[in-house]
């Protein structure tokens, strides 16, 4: 179980040690506390209602064990009795899934799509799958901005890399990596067969500066003539930039913009992703294995969750959890899914932690 009281005491703590001009002084530290602070401030408030509905709840117990009471009082009484711990219930989890957040630091990331196998109609769905990520993180409130993107003639997207920054974004998006695989009829089917494509979704943590270890020297910058739509401006300038992580092989090419400072700007924050990212999943195993938190190995040959169109099925195949709301799902709400998801995140973490938890 959680001690509250422990939170409490620290947020109090903090407090106190803010108004010393001594901490004031020392901005950094100063900095540091104020971050925690706000942290605790937020779940104290959560948890002082926690508090309240546990008073509620036992009084409510008492009217309802009462024989002298009036049976109509008792009868309003065991019904507020069922909203009341189906909420403490609720903040319960909505606790335990703040706290667990810490573990998690906020870190700008990218999202990158790929259509896969199923040629024009995984490119489709590449596109919806954009759609989907995009209203959801709308809905947060959080931000996101398009790097790069090569959309097909028939409004899908062979690959599309946007970044993503906002409170928690991060902590509700990690799990996306893999493959994701829909069944549905073509538009361009004549005969109505389901035909099953697939998509990749790479979650990619842009690295701070410290972090990275690309040398100027390992790096090949090619500048081109942008293809497409852009008017006579791509015709005339070299704008369109091509980055080579010689050591890696890795190459990323941007062209979205009609400055060559943009597009060499977006580059280098794909390419880094990338090669960090990359050096990082060579240790994937050996952290899991320390961790115990990851939900699935995120390793792009794992097909994580399956879209089916004529069952209006949603099915994530990491924890064995279906849902009957495509559309809804489809058009950014993925609440139910990533709760889940995070739960069986946090039982992970706790149990490795060999912490006792009572559902």
């Amino acid at each position: 179980m959680i001690d509250y009281s422990k939170l409490r005491q620290e947020h109090q703590n903090i407090s106190s040690q803010l108004a010393s001009p001594e901490v004031v002084a020392d901005q950094k530290r100063y900095q540091a506390l104020t971050r925690r602070f706000s942290f605790l401030e937020k779940l104290v408030a959560m948890i002082s209602r926690h508090d309240w509905l546990e008073q509620e709840i036992v009084h409510l117990k008492e009217v309802v064990q009462n024989p002298k009471e009036d049976p109509e009082i008792k009868q309003m009484a065991a019904d507020e009795l069922t909203v009341k711990t189906t909420e403490i219930k609720s903040l319960a989890e909505e606790i335990e899934d703040k706290l667990f957040e810490q573990n998690e630091p906020d870190r700008n990331f990218m999202i990158e799509i790929r259509a896969g196998v199923g040629g024009e109609e995984a490119a489709l769905f590449a596109g919806v799958l954009f759609d989907m990520y995009t209203h959801y993180i709308e809905k947060q409130g959080w931000k996101y901005e398009i790097m790069e993107g090569s959309p097909t003639d028939i409004g899908g997207y062979k690959e599309i890399i946007f970044s993503v920054t906002g409170e928690g974004a991060y902590a509700h998006l990690q799990f996306e990596m893999g493959v994701h695989r829909v069944q549905r009829v073509p538009a361009t089917e004549a005969s109505g067969r389901i035909h099953t494509s697939t998509v990749t979704v790479a979650v990619l943590v842009e690295p701070e500066e410290v972090d990275s270890e690309i040398k100027p020297e390992d790096l090949k910058i090619d500048t081109y003539r942008a293809s497409g739509a852009g008017g006579q401006h791509v015709n005339r300038t070299d704008s369109a930039v091509r980055i080579t992580h010689l050591p890696t092989g890795v190459i990323v090419a941007c062209q979205d913009e009609r400055s060559q400072i943009k597009n060499r700007a977006k580059a280098m924050r794909i390419l880094k992703a990338r090669v960090v990212n990359g050096m990082r999943s060579k240790e994937q195993g050996k952290l899991d294995a320390e961790r115990k938190i990851q939900v699935g190995s995120g390793d792009r040959s794992e097909k994580i969750r399956t879209y089916n169109y004529p069952e209006r099925r949603v099915s994530d195949h990491r924890i064995n959890f279906t849902i009957y709301r495509l559309e809804q799902v489809l058009a950014g709400d993925m609440d139910e899914i990533i709760k889940a998801l995070r739960k069986a995140q946090r039982q992970k973490f706790y149990a490795a932690q060999g912490l006792v938890k009572e559902e």
